[in-house]
């Protein structure tokens, strides 16, 4: 049997540059208290990186980085802080911007897709859908035209897009600058009291469908840019499946939470 490829997650200095510059700067440093740390910053994110792209056992971690105990206990740190999340939003605002878009889109596109859970993922937080015959978790995910990810919520699968969608919606606009006057989605997120849901978030719903008489595969305007970062997503070894048996949250983490 082939053994599977290892990739590099090393950050390369200009990565590093971007990444460093939309850090939050540690107190220690602006004489407000605390003491330095003791592991470099990009070991850390870069020992995360190599977890989430080639999968494998947090005790596993090359022996280059950081230890595993350390790299774990700093990114459950940094979720619980909502540093993540954060460091994630402000570098995609810098991405938009170099794009020469506005930092928040005023368009989107829904979707989601179900994973299979391993034994470790209780039955209070697992599903069957009947449909993709997965039985675990769904995740339901917001990206822009582009196909950044702009929010996310997990599910047990068996619970249908329609939904989780006014969470989703709300998740999103409960933070402040956000600009989002359009969704774009599947035939699964349409009707009356789901349209009542997004309305009183001022969002639109436009139903994308597919085209009487085809089948298979379909290009579909517009949707396809999230139907690309999901498959991005099941190609990442850590969140390809649901692992852990903790309730579903809004923010998908590495350890310690669900995908």
């Amino acid at each position: 049997m082939a053994e599977a490829e290892v990739v590099d997650q090393h950050s390369a200095d200009e990565e590093w540059a971007q990444v460093h510059a939309s850090m939050l700067t540690p107190a220690w440093l602006e004489g407000r208290g605390g003491h330095p740390e003791e592991h470099c910053h990009r070991e850390m994110t870069d020992a995360v990186r190599h977890v989430v792209g080639n999968g494998g056992k947090r005790r596993a971690i090359p022996a280059d980085f950081p230890w595993w105990r350390a790299v774990c206990d700093f990114f459950q740190r940094w979720c619980r802080h909502g540093y993540v999340r954060g460091l994630y939003q402000r570098l995609r605002r810098l991405e938009r911007k170099r794009q020469g878009r506005e930092a928040e889109p005023t368009a989107a596109v829904m979707d989601g897709q179900s994973v299979d859970g391993s034994d470790t993922v209780g039955a209070d937080s697992r599903g069957c859908d009947g449909a993709k015959l997965h039985d675990g978790r769904e995740r339901h995910v917001l990206t822009d035209t582009g196909g950044l990810l702009l929010e996310v919520t997990v599910t047990p699968a068996n619970v249908h897009d329609s939904k989780a969608a006014p969470e989703l919606i709300e998740a999103l606009t409960a933070e402040l600058g956000r600009m989002l006057k359009l969704v774009r989605a599947d035939s699964a997120h349409q009707g009356e009291a789901l349209a009542h849901a997004f309305a009183a978030h001022g969002v639109e719903v436009e139903i994308v469908r597919r085209s009487g008489g085809s089948k298979g595969f379909v290009v579909l305007a517009r949707r396809w840019v999230v139907e690309r970062t999901l498959g991005l997503a099941s190609h990442a070894p850590a969140v390809s499946t649901a692992t852990t048996s903790a309730a579903p949250i809004t923010t998908p983490r590495w350890c310690g939470g669900p995908v």
